[in-house]
């Protein structure tokens, strides 16, 4: 019978982008409203701000990960071409060096000489890539793919607690706002523990204490330089 398995590693590009994105757009966006708010602005001048965090936020994050994950990207169309030429002018050596990293893994001498010219014979820049170079199908750097990931992820992220400031203006506007990201933040974690495969209650509690580490100082720093905006 053949046993089943469902791994999660090919998932870890998009979703390192997606969890990055969203934790973003509801820390950063919580945070300008709760320290634009304690700094006694107006609720006009709240919603601006936040909706402003919101545009530049999800441009910013659309723009950093194209850029990072393009600089992975070329790092490892640099290290291909260097493999092929190496392979073009030293196929024998290369698939020693091929056959060693498998003795390395304990295969046996010769069997590790077979797997190597089997896999070289079939495809020698995929196997030397997977095995010597560490670059594989599921772990590829997609720059586009992490940057509209990350994009979307903190518009919906950076929407919710401005949903709540929208909604409820006032003098419970802070309170509700926080409590509401926390809740966010938590159901992030979670969601995102669940998904990678990971322990929830981890998950959960550490991205809800960083956000509210991060509201926290913000907030203070508004009292302490409160203006009316």
């Amino acid at each position: 019978m053949i046993h089943a398995e469902t791994h999660r590693s090919n998932r870890i590009g998009w979703l390192r982008a997606a969890v990055l994105g969203a934790n973003d757009g509801i820390v950063s966006t919580s945070s300008l409203i709760i320290g634009v708010a304690s700094a006694s602005s107006s609720h006009d001048g709240i919603l601006l701000a936040g909706v402003a965090g919101l545009v530049a936020g999800a441009m910013s994050m659309a723009a950093g990960e194209y850029v990072s994950v393009s600089s992975q990207a070329d790092t490892e169309k640099a290290d291909l071409a260097i493999e092929k030429k190496s392979l073009a002018l030293n196929f024998e050596s290369e698939k020693t060096e091929l056959a060693q990293i498998y003795e390395k893994r304990g295969i046996e001498p010769v069997l590790a000489k077979k797997v190597a010219d089997q896999l070289m014979a079939k495809d020698a820049l995929g196997a030397h890539a997977r095995d010597e170079i560490g670059i594989s199908k599921d772990n590829k750097a997609r720059p586009i793919q992490a940057a509209i990931s990350s994009a979307a992820t903190f518009t919906i992220g950076a929407a919710l607690p401005l949903l709540i400031a929208w909604i409820k203006p006032g003098d419970q506007l802070v309170l509700l706002v926080a409590i509401f990201s926390l809740v966010f933040l938590a159901m992030l974690g979670a969601i995102a523990a669940k998904v990678g495969g990971a322990s929830i209650a981890v998950g959960a509690i550490r991205v809800t204490f960083w956000g509210a580490l991060a509201m926290a100082i913000t907030a203070a720093v508004g009292k302490l330089f409160g203006v009316t905006v």
